[in-house]
């Protein structure tokens, strides 16, 4: 059947949400206790990663979110949203044993589309400094770091990330 990306329809959100949670919890907690520390892994998920969160991403913020399948299997996701002059990419994860197999452009494509259909000149996105594996990611796929910064983000923990721009 194939890998295969189907957008979460806002009409029938639950059970998408608690997917996105789901892979959250299991992506977040392999790949990035070691780069940034469980106790931030923890409060990331807890706050801006549960299916309440993503939901309201989608109902309050304008938020898109894709999720990746392998044949029924949830494999990964990506959320985003239209902001004043771009597309802006707040989350893109897959999977440890489907990473590399071509699921990032997969979720690039269904983001350029709408690009295009919204006139946005960009997409943007942050990446931890330190996340040098998802960084070439985003550079093979047409970004450029353009900027970087640190945002404290509650709790004494910050992102300390390059911003990332694609036209």
């Amino acid at each position: 059947m194939g890998i295969t990306v189907r957008e979460v329809d806002p009409a029938h959100m639950g059970e998408d949400t608690r997917t996105l949670e789901t892979l959250a919890r299991e992506i977040w907690t392999e790949y990035y206790t070691d780069m940034i520390g469980a106790d931030q892994v923890d409060y990331m998920l807890s706050n801006f990663q549960t299916a309440e969160a993503m939901a309201r991403d989608i109902t309050e913020r304008g938020f898109r979110y894709w999720i990746a399948y392998d044949g029924e299997t949830p494999i990964g996701y990506c959320g985003a949203t239209l902001e004043e002059t771009r597309i802006f990419l707040s989350k893109l994860y897959v999977m440890s044993t489907y990473r590399g197999r071509g699921i990032s452009k997969l979720f690039m494509d269904a983001l350029t589309n709408w690009q295009q259909d919204a006139g946005a000149p960009t997409i943007e996105l942050t990446v931890h400094k330190g996340n040098v594996d998802s960084i070439a990611v985003y550079q093979k796929l047409g970004f450029t770091i353009i900027d970087e910064w640190v945002k404290d983000i509650g709790q004494g923990f910050v992102m300390d990330d390059y911003l990332m721009s694609r036209a």
